[in-house]
């Protein structure tokens, strides 16, 4: 029986499907043009891309307020597990503790609030993984050990077509991004503890696959059982990524999303996300 109520931010890029089935609260980031502020996933793929690339300036994203969080504390478990976007790169982490404290002012849970030093899939795959645990009847106590313990395994690298993004949002380091993209190379990156880091370079689509692939096959063992691809607009490229892992290693859950605005901010229209856990 279920005991734990899991609970995530939006930049974790789950699918509906697998939201809907575990029940996992989503705590929206923000994502605005100008004045314009919407909530991640609250305007179309299609026009956020569209306006992206009609506007001199990146959109600007933002943490969710203490009150979104507090909302989602405020439901009928009395144990609360919440997984956020890395703390390296954003104040979400932050503002879940701050909402914590403010909730238990005038309440009386349990809620842990796990770091876990990943983002888009790597964080989802976690999310889902807290969910199993959850539906196997773990104790909160039980489900943060395990977390704690995997989220130094999570693998997760990407292949974008540019940087450009990226750099402007002061995500990757400016000199190494702004080479890569004078040369018109596309860019494979990796999460590292944290922290998005370009690892190599490759020209055209079919290359920069290859190079995903196989630096994400390095890492494949008997242990990784799910896969996650996620992409920006590019659905062929995550179809095309499906059937060659899945030809070649035998994962227990494949899935595929999209990438969401608040992510899609930074890894621009094309870009394949992969992690395995």
């Amino acid at each position: 029986m279920k005991r734990v109520k899991i609970i995530t931010d939006s930049s974790c890029d789950l699918n509906k499907d697998t939201i809907e089935k575990y029940d996992i609260g989503i705590v929206k980031l923000n994502v605005s043009f100008g004045e314009d502020v919407y909530e991640d996933g609250d305007i179309e793929k299609s026009e956020f891309y569209k306006r992206m690339d009609n506007s001199n300036e990146l959109p600007k994203t933002s943490c969710p307020s203490p009150e979104k969080f507090v909302k989602h504390y405020d439901c009928k478990e009395e144990e609360i597990l919440v997984l956020t976007l890395t703390s390296k790169l954003s104040a979400t982490y932050s503002t879940a503790l701050l909402a914590k404290n403010m909730f238990l002012e005038e309440n009386n849970k349990k809620i842990e609030i796990i770091d876990t030093l990943n983002g888009s899939i790597g964080q989802g795959l976690l999310v889902v993984k807290a969910c199993e645990l959850a539906e196997e009847g773990k104790s909160l106590e039980e489900i943060v050990s395990e977390i704690e313990k995997l989220k130094n395994e999570v693998i997760f690298f990407g292949a974008l077509d540019t940087l450009e993004n990226a750099i402007k949002g002061g995500r990757v380091n400016p000199l190494a991004g702004k080479i890569i993209n004078v040369l018109n190379f596309k860019v494979i990156i990796q999460v590292i503890d944290g922290v998005v880091k370009p690892v190599d370079k490759a020209r055209g689509d079919n290359n920069c696959i290859k190079k995903v692939i196989d630096s994400v096959s390095k890492y494949i063992n008997d242990d990784k059982k799910s896969l996650a691809i996620a992409h920006s607009n590019c659905i062929e490229k995550a179809e095309k990524i499906k059937e060659i892992m899945k030809d070649k290693y035998d994962f227990k859950n494949i899935t595929i999303s999209e990438v969401g605005s608040v992510m899609g901010t930074y890894t621009s229209k094309g870009a394949i996300l992969i992690s395995i856990l």
